[in-house]
């Protein structure tokens, strides 16, 4: 192809990388100072009735602005009257920062050990005024004399600490996956210099997307938070670094065979193109299916981590052949490959393996299938619906502020649930709140001529499943009460609401992922039942992978419960990102079966790339864990599952369970396509 020629070409290769290092120059300087500050938001639909009530909320005379919880205990021992004092002097200093002309008095708990001070705040979205004006509280706040002890809580307290934790967390993801991916490819390639070329490639795709991915989103008007960009990165590095081991792997290879490195990376394109192409567009397209979900998160997701694997494509496919063959075969020093040089396939401990598997295909296949069923039979088990304070890997200042206002009060006092309804009918619903199970207290907050906004206090702690189910039934409740026209929203109901839109989403989105990954399968092997087979392992390793992580999760980590949005993300990486193996290997199977017949073919096929896809299979796993450095339990269940997943991939569904099941079915695996060489059978 003349375009892979003008890749690899001695006059033209050198004009490819300098473009691409003066694209990026001119992308890095045109994004220059220009921050993404905006906190995540919930993202819910407008249809949700959480989403409903706050614009709703928008037409009384306070809907602008937020609030702040301060809460104070003196740990061990009751407020004396002294205390008292303090506590209401610190009020009418804390008064200052509120939206309020007067300061609202401490909420005194019945047994004087916990005290509450609630202030009105103006809505700041910007990240580092919120954080400053959150300082600027803590700080008044812990002047208090007496022994008392102070925290930040409330709406305010938990966005801040939330906000917190991406603080620096592109850097700090960067730092870390960089650093691993040099160890990896540095140990994958045995060389003290080939490694930097591709870590510098990947490493500048990857800070292309982070800068441009934002500005490109927003033309969508879509924007991304700090957790869609850390997540994207991990991408980018992790799926760019594979494409770039399998290139360099069929590269090294052809090295043996020609005596130009040029044409010898001309072939490697060609031959290594396709399976990079596909595996690439079936992550992409699995990403884009979230475009069609309703959280407002997933499709931000979707969008640039899509655009992040085209990124890191563009990069494997036609900046690094380019980069490469600007050195000559030192770069490989000191395992240089030379021209006529033994063929290391013959020799690889995977040929040997599979023939191995081959002697008895079926008694392995059911063993391997077996060990994804023991894995994933845990399942059972698996609970989903994390609360705001059980999120975070360690406890912010919210967090305890919010136990220990839980200790003091009614379990859901720092986060009421908001009923609007008619103003009409304001004493008749309140008072039927009033007596419904699950609620502490219901009080009218603020009217207006239309609407009447009422605080509903419950007796169960905030997010939880009793509470979302309170929420749940309290709606069902207010239907029939007057004209049933009574609306729940607030932090409960805005969970409650995520849930149920998590569920919608992952019954749209992930059907599509494997409608798509098949039909990318299909039309890559121009076969039916291999790519049948392919999406079934890949799916079972996905389960398997769920079961023992929620093992892990239990035992080593003692998380409660799996966040809503872990199931279908991980499931979208896993499966998009787990079956590229599989087309790595069955790839390269069917090239060596067109000339040996399916059996040999399939055994040379795992020699010539059991390497390379085990190191990119343990580099993957190791860039997703490397998510756990953030204190986001979210992030780490995520990070865990793939990286579970894609161990379980890589070692054991593309090593022994798909070869197992290609022997067991013969030159079937490849119909309706009939094979090039026919398999003599003895």
């Amino acid at each position: 192809m003349p375009f892979i020629r003008f890749l690899t070409s001695a006059k033209t290769s050198w004009s490819v990388v300098v473009a691409f290092f003066a694209v990026a120059g001119f992308v890095f300087l045109q994004t220059a100072g220009v921050e993404n500050n905006e906190a995540p938001s919930v993202g819910l639909p407008d249809s949700a009735e959480s989403a409903q009530v706050n614009a709703l909320i928008d037409e009384f005379p306070s809907s602008e602005g937020t609030s702040a919880l301060v809460v104070f205990e003196k740990p061990g021992e009751s407020f004396t009257d002294d205390d008292l004092g303090r506590l209401a002097e610190v009020a009418t200093e804390l008064a200052a920062f509120s939206t309020l002309d007067f300061p609202l008095p401490p909420q005194i708990s019945d047994d004087k050990t916990v005290a509450l001070v609630t202030i009105p705040l103006d809505t700041v979205s910007d990240i580092d005024k919120r954080a400053e004006r959150a300082n600027e509280i803590r700080e008044v706040a812990s002047a208090v004399d007496g022994g008392l002890v102070s925290y930040l809580s409330g709406p305010e307290g938990f966005e801040v600490d939330v906000a917190a934790v991406f603080d620096g967390a592109d850097v700090t993801l960067l730092l870390f996956t960089a650093a691993v991916v040099a160890v990896l490819l540095l140990v994958t390639f045995r060389s003290p210099v080939l490694w930097l070329v591709p870590l510098l490639v990947v490493g500048i795709a990857d800070g292309v997307v982070a800068v441009s991915a934002p500005v490109v989103a927003e033309s969508f008007d879509i924007s991304l938070d700090p957790s869609v960009t850390g997540i994207v990165s991990v991408l980018v590095f992790g799926a760019g670094t594979n494409y770039a081991l399998l290139l360099i792997a069929r590269y090294r290879d052809e090295l043996r065979l020609f005596a130009s490195r040029r044409d010898a990376m001309t072939k490697a394109v060609r031959q290594a193109g396709p399976a990079v192409l596909a595996s690439g567009g079936t992550v992409a397209l699995a990403l884009l299916t979230l475009l069609l979900g309703s959280l407002e998160g997933n499709r931000a997701l979707g969008f640039a981590g899509a655009y992040g694997i085209v990124v890191a494509m563009f990069a494997g496919l036609v900046v690094l052949p380019a980069a490469l063959v600007l050195f000559g075969r030192w770069l490989f020093w000191p395992l240089v490959p030379k021209e006529g040089s033994p063929d290391p396939v013959e020799k690889s401990v995977w040929g040997k393996l599979g023939q191995s598997v081959a002697k008895s295909p079926i008694f392995v296949a059911i063993g391997g299938l077996a060990l994804l069923g023991i894995l994933a039979s845990n399942l059972g088990g698996v609970t989903t619906g994390l609360s705001q304070t059980e999120r975070f890997m360690q406890k912010p200042e919210s967090v305890i502020g919010q136990e220990v206002l839980q200790a003091g009060f009614a379990a859901g006092a720092g986060s009421p649930a908001i009923v609007i309804a008619p103003a009409t009918e304001a004493d008749k619903v309140r008072d039927a709140i009033a007596s419904f199970d699950g609620v502490d207290q219901a009080t009218i907050a603020e009217e207006t001529d239309d609407l009447v906004r009422i605080n509903v206090v419950l007796d169960r702690v905030a997010e939880s499943p009793e509470a979302r189910q309170t929420i749940a039934d309290l709606r069902l409740f207010l239907d029939d009460v007057a004209s049933g026209g009574a609306l729940v929203g607030g932090i409960d109901a805005q969970s409650a609401d995520l849930a149920d839109a998590t569920a919608a989403d992952q019954a749209l989105v992930i059907p599509l992922i494997l409608v798509l990954v098949f039909l990318v399968l299909v039309l890559l092997l121009r076969a039916l039942v291999a790519p049948v087979i392919l999406l079934a392992t890949v799916v079972a390793s996905y389960f398997s992978a769920l079961g023992a992580s929620w093992i892990i999760f239990q035992n080593l980590f003692g998380f409660p419960a799996l966040d809503t949005n872990v199931i279908l993300l991980s499931f979208l990486f896993l499966v998009a990102l787990g079956v590229d193996y599989s087309i790595f290997l069955v790839t390269r199977a069917k090239e060596e079966a067109d000339t040996v017949g399916l059996r040999k073919g399939m055994i040379r096929g795992l020699a010539a790339t059991g390497a390379v896809i085990t190191s990119a299979g343990v580099l993957l796993a190791a860039v997703f864990a490397v998510l756990g450095v953030l204190p986001l339990i979210t992030l780490t269940q995520i990070g865990v599952i793939v990286c579970v997943g894609v161990l379980i991939d890589t070692l054991l569904v593309r090593t022994v369970i798909v070869p197992a099941l290609a022997f067991s079915i013969g030159d079937k695996f490849w119909w309706p396509r009939k094979p090039l060489v026919p398999v003599k059978r003895h």
